[in-house]
């Protein structure tokens, strides 16, 4: 997977975000750390145009309103017509009629190459029966080591239906596209106190499906997402060591991405692979 990591080094692809005004800021630094490059646009006067310069488009309904779904949708489908990645973040997917149609219908309308979001929020895209907290999981769907083969299952069910990799990410991340499956056990509880990790990781996705093939979107999602659970480690560790609160453990999360090397990573990551 070494390649996977040096391409968005050496590519410093440009991604562009139609995301939500909690994290904004945190998106775009996490970009500029893992090697990327942020560009922010969500009127529909510009966010096709905005698409057709960029390596990939990321879609995130955190804080929706319907100016912006129409911006998604103009900007998927730019990318679409381009033969660019889109990535889709359906937050909050089952709390609101709003969300949920909106995820339904960007899903039925752009091409994703891949969606991430909690179990609930995925449940829920894939057939309306997850059960939301807010934003967050709900507890009545956390992932299991029971029920750990049904969060895979589903998973690999939403990928065959929407040709998207599927990343679900909680205690422990499901990444696949229904061919090649990925276990990533990384990441530290501390994480769930900052706001934002989720959308962090949809933004740096984008940054690895534009630097690498498209053959290799599963490997490259799933090395996303060991970097950021890594990442938070590192975090937790840090923030112990220098009796800090969740305000500094978010900037030692920056900084350990935008200091991470492949030697780092592979020496903390752990992945494994399922097969399906």
């Amino acid at each position: 997977m070494e390649h996977i990591f040096q391409n968005v080094q050496e590519k410093t692809p440009l991604v562009h975000c139609i995301t939500n005004y909690v994290t904004v800021n945190d998106c775009a630094n996490i970009l500029l750390a893992c090697g990327g490059s942020p560009i922010m646009a969500d009127d529909i006067d510009e966010a096709a145009e905005i698409t057709a310069i960029c390596g990939a488009t990321v879609l995130n309904i955190g804080t929706l309103n319907r100016r912006t779904i129409e911006s998604m949708l103009a900007a998927g489908k730019r990318a679409n017509e381009l033969g660019h990645p889109v990535v889709l973040d359906p937050v909050g997917a089952g709390a609101s009629a709003l969300r949920t149609q909106a995820a339904e219908r960007l899903i039925k309308e752009v091409r994703f190459s891949a969606i991430r979001g909690n179990i609930s929020e995925i449940k829920t895209v894939a057939g309306g029966t997850g059960s939301t907290k807010g934003v967050d999981a709900s507890e009545d769907d956390a992932l299991s080591a029971d029920t750990l083969a049904s969060g895979v299952a589903l998973a690999q069910k939403l990928s065959k239906d929407t040709g998207a990799v599927v990343a679900i990410t909680g205690a422990v991340d499901i990444v696949t596209d229904a061919k090649q499956t990925y276990l990533i056990r990384n990441g530290h509880p501390a994480m769930s106190k900052i706001t934002g990790t989720g959308c962090m990781l949809t933004a740096m996705t984008g940054a690895y499906l534009a630097a690498n093939r498209k053959e290799d979107y599963a490997a490259a999602a799933a090395l996303c997402t060991a970097l950021m659970g890594y990442a938070g480690e590192l975090a937790y560790q840090k923030a112990q060591e220098s009796d800090a609160g969740t305000g500094s453990m978010r900037t030692y999360l920056i900084d350990a991405i935008s200091k991470m090397t492949y030697e780092t990573l592979s020496g903390g990551m752990k992945i494994e692979t399922v097969r399906s």
